[in-house]
């Protein structure tokens, strides 16, 4: 993509929401794990989610910047962080920018989860990423699926439903963090097969 924008002359923007603080040696992101970070015209990340915090930000050169500054309207009409949110960020980036500890963990816990679903014969969709989604692939049995886990194993999943992903494959996503146990992934799979077996689901991915 980056090669293609150099040759006809666009632009290039990256969404690296689900990225930063987890991928790249200093957690900036797939764009830093693969080196490709400086073709890169425009980049948006968040605070939240790796960070743990709330907010947004793109990082751009000062004239994209300026422009988003000047004409944005979700830009211009909102509310800055508070300082304490903006400490606790600040402090986030800092942490993730040296240690590895959290990144390596993460990864092998989205493994160890793959591998315990693959073990029920769960029906989760391969990635290469720490997110790991199961399908269902009917919009009425997602939110089905996610309301058992919610209000019998106390288990909150967003199921994903069209537009965000094609008719056919709906989908519970789950994201592992470095904290969850092997004893946590073992209830959130039982959980599953039971609801599962409730709902007369398919276990072929």
């Amino acid at each position: 993509i980056c090669d293609l924008a150099a040759k006809y002359g666009a632009l290039t923007y990256l969404d690296e929401v689900h990225a930063v603080g987890l991928y790249g040696l200093h957690g900036g992101g797939v764009s830093e794990r693969d080196q490709q970070a400086h073709r890169i015209d425009v980049i948006e990340g968040t605070l939240a989610k790796a960070f743990g915090c709330m907010g947004g930000y793109i990082a751009a050169n000062s004239d994209i910047v300026d422009f988003v500054r000047s004409y944005a309207s979700a830009f211009i009409f909102t509310t800055a962080l508070p300082p304490s949110l903006t400490a606790g960020a600040l402090q986030a980036v800092r942490h993730l920018k040296e240690s590895q500890q959290e990144r390596l963990r993460l990864q092998e816990r989205a493994a160890a989860l793959k591998s315990k679903l693959r073990a029920a014969q769960l029906p989760f969709m391969m990635s290469e990423s720490h997110i790991v989604p199961v399908l269902v692939g009917d919009a009425r049995r997602c939110r089905e699926a996610s309301d058992i886990l919610l209000e019998e194993f106390d288990i909150y999943v967003q199921p994903i439903n069209y537009p965000t992903v094609p008719r056919g494959t709906e989908r519970l996503r789950f994201t592992p963090g470095p904290m969850h146990s092997d004893e946590d992934m073992d209830q959130l799979v039982a959980a599953l097969q039971a609801t599962w077996e409730r709902l007369s689901l398919s276990q072929a991915a």
